[in-house]
């Protein structure tokens, strides 16, 4: 078998045409394998209305002092409290700072105790704002993406105030702004539930199918699942990536450099 060019007029990766002028015997590609390449042009083309996860694919927010770290705190604080058997265990070793603000809140809906939580979480955030790491290729692939007539949102559990924050620090507000979603008091919201993305896309009057959800966790992936948009997950490493797939994710990409140049294309 020979595999032949199709030619250099065409978008995408090469196409290869199948000929049986040889008794060659090199394999040919299986009709259902997927070229990954193809996959991202398949899921940027039709979105006019793309929702960013804040942490992750923009920035590293908790870059110096780690969000497991803080996470850390948030248990300790609540135990300091007299709260010792208020989250289960699996809860306490998440390590993650939005699992204990949802657990509280489950338990105390609406409480100071929940307010107080979220507020000391939030000025965790804001003094992170000021050494967080920028995502590589985010910044120029968010303002390409706004220069070619998509619209752009957030959709994420870190507060509001902070997201604004740090993108007027890189100059990147105007390529979202009004459209940035961070959690409200309501703390039951936070992803894996769709509320942040549903308000995006409300206000932004779009469909859930003309837009692409960006995340970089198993719970944004269901988020977006929930509501309808198509996703794409930006991995920082292997583990993460596969744990993106494990959750289901079909696209999974560890750098946002290929992403702009398809833009750029």
């Amino acid at each position: 078998m020979v595999r032949r060019p199709l030619g250099n007029h065409h978008d995408g990766p090469d196409t290869l045409l199948v000929t049986s002028d040889t008794t060659q015997t090199e394999p040919v590609a299986s009709k259902t394998e997927i070229d990954p390449g193809q996959q991202l042009v398949d899921l940027i083309r039709p979105a006019r209305v793309v929702l960013w996860d804040f942490d992750g694919p923009i920035c590293r927010l908790f870059a110096v002092r780690k969000a497991e770290q803080v996470a850390r705190d948030l248990v300790e604080w609540l135990e300091s409290q007299g709260l010792h058997g208020l989250m289960t265990q699996a809860e306490r070793e998440s390590l993650d700072p939005h699992v204990v603000l949802r657990a509280v809140y489950s338990r105390h809906p609406g409480s100071d105790l929940a307010a107080q939580l979220e507020k000391r979480l939030t000025d965790e955030e804001l003094r992170a704002a000021a050494t967080a790491w920028p995502t590589a290729w985010a910044d120029p692939l968010i303002r390409t993406w706004t220069a070619v007539g998509s619209r752009l949102a957030i959709a994420s559990n870190n507060s509001p105030r902070v997201i604004r924050e740090y993108l007027t620090g890189r100059d990147l507000l105007s390529c979202f702004s009004p459209h940035v979603y961070g959690r409200t008091e309501n703390l039951q919201q936070l992803k894996p539930d769709p509320h942040c993305l549903n308000r995006a896309l409300n206000a932004m009057g779009a469909a859930p199918g003309s837009a692409l959800m960006i995340g970089d966790t198993p719970s944004d992936h269901r988020a977006a699942q929930l509501a309808g948009v198509p996703f794409l997950g930006y991995a920082r490493g292997d583990r993460n990536a596969k744990l993106l797939r494990e959750a289901g994710a079909e696209v999974v990409v560890q750098s946002l450099e290929p992403l702009l140049a398809l833009l750029r294309r």
